[in-house]
């Protein structure tokens, strides 16, 4: 007694799916049936639409460290832009590193001093370090430290732990990169 009404019930059925079975992937006027989800690629489609959110954002990490440094650094961008002040010290830390771009420490120097006017204690850190140095920007130790000392007031170990070593940078950066605070003559 079951199959009549299990053949009813498909024989109502199916013709109702037919035009949707027969979309591919991508939809039609009814939208993308099976949309990629969860994928660096769909990240970025995200970001190129304008998306800046917080976990959108936060993906570059994964890309940067993945080695998509062209990548990483295009999201980092847009997010910055946008305000995100994490994906400034990213862009500054690329910038600084030639990741994806040549090696421009005055745009390092610049994306950090952005991120430390908009009062995120990494950018005060890293501005007041380069203000320091004179990496990048001029040199201007008494700025400098009063972007340190703002840093470590929010909580950054190690902006206190600079304080603590007289606000000497070998504390706070391996040796093996003194060559590029060396004064340019």
């Amino acid at each position: 007694m079951r199959r009549p009404v299990l053949f009813a019930a498909l024989a109502f059925i199916l013709p109702a799916l037919g035009p949707a079975a027969a979309q591919d992937s991508q939809g039609d006027a009814l939208g993308t049936l099976n949309p990629d989800e969860m994928t660096w690629q769909r990240v970025l489609e995200n970001s190129e639409g304008g998306a800046t959110d917080m976990v959108t954002c936060a993906s570059g990490y994964m890309l940067t460290k993945s080695g998509n440094h062209a990548a990483a650094r295009a999201l980092f961008r847009r997010c910055a832009e946008a305000g995100y002040t994490g994906a400034m010290t990213w862009m500054s830390q690329l910038d600084n590193n030639g990741l994806g771009a040549d090696y421009n420490p005055e745009a390092a120097a610049d994306w950090d001093r952005q991120a430390a006017l908009a009062g995120d204690p990494v950018g005060q850190f890293n501005h007041g370090l380069n203000l320091i140095r004179g990496h990048g920007i001029a040199r201007d130790t008494e700025a400098g430290r009063a972007f340190v000392d703002r840093a470590a007031a929010a909580g950054l170990e190690i902006a206190t732990r600079f304080q603590r070593s007289g606000y000497d940078p070998d504390e706070v950066t391996p040796d093996a990169d003194n060559w590029r605070y060396a004064p340019s003559f």
